[in-house]
């Protein structure tokens, strides 16, 4: 960002006849964001979900994401929008987007390799954190190997949502934002390994809470894998969760 007037204003209707629904990918966000709400992490009835998509007049591609006033429980196919990810303007639908499609617009344009952005409001990541806990960390193989990445830790009083400019400084180097007093923001190369991420942190967060709720009444320290162990097998978490179809 330069500092010049954008040539569009976020939520400004800038209808695109080139950019029309694709019944099938609208299927595929409710059908994940019910699949979010199915497992209860959708919570305070808010949080958020974006979807990349190539098309030839966009470079950068289009965004599917719900627009303002509805939850990821009651959004349904039809009232979904298309936006841009330089300017953030509705190509195709009639609502505005919430203020957190900016974040997620942020997200996209610093990471090419990224295709789909889940944001939720999580209960006990948030209440892990503000009972003094400083990280989430890991009792279980599959957590590195999936999230490949290690989670970026934000300060409370830092919304990115509401300023995406510290975004930058740290989206490069992970798949998973934990955002204190606020929850955390997941992201993968598909709407399904940005699904399994989140719930694999999530999974992470309750067997810490476990953790140290049972090693606390038993006088006990808590067993965690190290950082080293960590980057191991997040250098190899393809290999292990997308192994290659071998054919004669």
């Amino acid at each position: 960002m330069d500092g010049s007037q954008p040539r569009y204003q976020v939520n400004e209707y800038t209808p695109d006849p080139s950019v029309a629904f694709d019944p099938k990918l609208a299927a595929a966000y409710v059908k994940y964001a019910r699949m979010l709400v199915s497992r209860g992490l959708v919570q305070s009835s808010l949080g958020g979900m974006a979807l990349r998509v190539p098309h030839p007049s966009h470079p950068e591609g289009v965004v599917y994401a719900k627009p303002q006033g509805l939850s990821l429980e009651e959004v349904e196919a039809e009232e979904l929008v298309i936006t841009d990810i330089p300017y953030g303007r509705i190509l195709c639908g009639e609502r505005a987007t919430t203020v957190g499609h900016q974040m997620n617009r942020e997200i996209l344009r610093l990471r090419p390799d990224i295709n789909a952005v889940i944001h939720l409001h999580h209960d006990e990541t948030i209440a892990f954190l503000a009972a003094g806990f400083e990280e989430i960390r890991s009792t279980s193989l599959t957590f590195s190997y999936l999230m490949q990445k290690p989670a970026a830790y934000l300060p409370a009083h830092l919304n990115v949502e509401e300023d995406v400019g510290p975004i930058k400084t740290f989206i490069a180097d992970t798949n998973c934002i934990i955002m204190r007093r606020h929850g955390f923001t997941v992201l993968g190369r598909t709407l399904s390994e940005a699904y399994h991420r989140t719930c694999v942190l999530v999974s992470e967060v309750k067997r810490n809470i476990i953790v140290e709720t049972l090693a606390a009444a038993h006088g006990r320290k808590g067993e965690y894998l190290n950082a080293e162990d960590m980057a191991w097998m997040m250098e190899r978490g393809d290999g292990v969760i997308y192994p290659t179809l071998l054919k004669r």
